[in-house]
């Protein structure tokens, strides 16, 4: 009990600590969570959510302060369980290489005060390496849903020839898998233009070529099965030193934003909200989860990327920081949702919460 006191207290001290845009004010929506990741909400609200300790949430019921005051376990001794999606009232959710769904999930929340719903695979036929085994889910508009198959290395080549889904974006139809994206070394993170609807990704570099190459990336899908060049070159124009100098056989897309190095981009939300500044409509949010293997840390951020009418970057701004404080980690911003009341909720492994930034004039 003691040692759940102090760390509330430890959160709620950090919170003080972080720096936001004028007008925004952040507040823990829901604690005491282990290694929260993506979140989705559902058509009531209950926010769902995939932690990586192998367990999916349904988060209930907000008290007076509007934080969660119940919980659901929806789903339990999962290998992986970070990818979490809604389309249709149906709850999808991701392991390291497969997919299950809950039929009307909130329903059947609403009719059983216990218990675990039936579960119903999808798919269980994705790679099993664990090495960027993370999943991320999202549905498009026709209820296709996408996931990520990160590279089962650091840089290889002879693995991505035996199976061609790793280092890249999937699309599932009508129970087969087809390319997205492909070259891309682990996308932990992307979501739609809601005017364009065009695919957004961002993508982490490779590590050991020191403290400021190969910066991590965003990226824009502008055809099916395009290359972006994984492993081969990373970022604008960094020649892998292995296998910079074969011949690929693709033409390489550049990211259209280097977020640079080693920052480690795990979550992407477009904002198609109410609540923000008009300034803040159809900005993509960034959780920056913040490097491990650099001299001096990096990341620990949400950044926020305005972009043109065309779909091309103009700015990128840092939206919430103070998680690292003279290289000390006080947490690590892991996914983004933008909720249906406009609010933005960013979930945080290292602290084991979820914040919610609203915004008032």
């Amino acid at each position: 009990y003691f040692f759940s006191v102090l760390l509330s207290m430890n959160i709620f001290a950090n919170i003080e600590m972080l720096k936001l845009d004028p007008g925004f004010k952040i507040s823990i929506f829901a604690s005491d969570l282990d290694s929260p990741r993506q979140m989705a909400e559902g058509n009531n609200g209950t926010i769902f959510l995939g932690q990586r300790s192998g367990q999916i949430l349904a988060l209930l019921d907000s008290d007076s302060n509007g934080q969660v005051d119940s919980r659901r376990v929806i789903a339990d001794n999962l290998t992986y369980s970070t990818g979490v999606s809604i389309f249709n009232g149906d709850l999808y959710f991701s392991e390291i290489n497969k997919i299950w769904k809950i039929i009307n999930i909130e329903s059947w929340l609403e009719k059983n005060s216990s218990g675990s719903p039936e579960k119903i695979l999808v798919v269980d036929d994705l790679p099993t390496d664990t090495w960027h085994g993370w999943k991320w889910l999202q549905h498009d508009l026709n209820g296709e849903i996408y996931t990520n198959v990160g590279a089962p290395c650091n840089v290889c080549l002879e693995e991505l020839e035996e199976d061609s889904r790793f280092a890249s974006i999937m699309r599932l139809n009508d129970g087969n898998w087809e390319h997205v994206a492909r070259g891309v070394r682990n996308s932990i993170g992307f979501d739609w233009h809601p005017v364009t609807q065009e695919l957004y990704f961002a993508d982490n570099g490779r590590d050991w070529l020191g403290d400021d190459s190969p910066a991590c990336e965003l990226n824009r899908v502008d055809e099916d099965g395009l290359f972006y060049g994984f492993p081969y070159q990373h970022a604008l124009n960094v020649k892998d030193p292995e296998y910079g100098d074969l011949k690929s056989g693709y033409d390489y897309v550049d990211p259209i934003l280097e977020l640079g190095a080693h920052v480690a981009p795990t979550g992407l939300a477009f904002y198609d909200g109410e609540m923000f500044p008009k300034k803040y409509k159809n900005n993509i949010f960034i959780t920056l989860h913040g490097s491990w293997n650099r001299s001096k840390k990096v990341g620990y951020k949400v950044i926020r990327v305005v972009l043109d009418g065309e779909g091309d970057v103009v700015d990128t701004k840092d939206f919430i920081s103070g998680w690292l404080d003279e290289g000390t980690v006080l947490g690590r911003p892991a996914a983004p949702l933008i909720i249906s009341d406009g609010s933005l909720l960013i979930s945080d492994d290292k602290a084991n919460v979820i914040y919610r930034i609203t915004y008032k004039q």
